[in-house]
């Protein structure tokens, strides 16, 4: 199977990803353990995670990860009754 760098980049950073997601999700099931509302731990998540962001890329590259967020939102993506074919 030959991959040119762009496919190799893309299955790298769809590893990074999936990485990313089962940390985050080992860390929302410790919190809910806890005790710690999902509101709570979703304002933490996004606060931490845009100040982050702002720190590395600046804000223009966090207002558009909450701008694409907020369409993401808008289309039922995050809706876990949504089905996506």
């Amino acid at each position: 199977m030959d991959h040119g760098i762009s496919d190799i980049d893309v299955l790298i950073r769809e590893e990074k990803r999936l990485t990313a997601v089962e940390s985050y999700e080992d860390a929302w099931a410790e919190g809910r353990a806890a005790g710690i509302e999902p509101d709570i731990m979703a304002d933490a998540a996004i606060a931490t995670a845009l100040e982050e962001l702002v720190r590395a890329n600046g804000e223009a590259a966090a207002l558009s990860l909450v701008e694409r967020m907020r369409d993401r939102l808008v289309a039922g993506e995050f809706n876990p009754a949504t089905v996506f074919h």
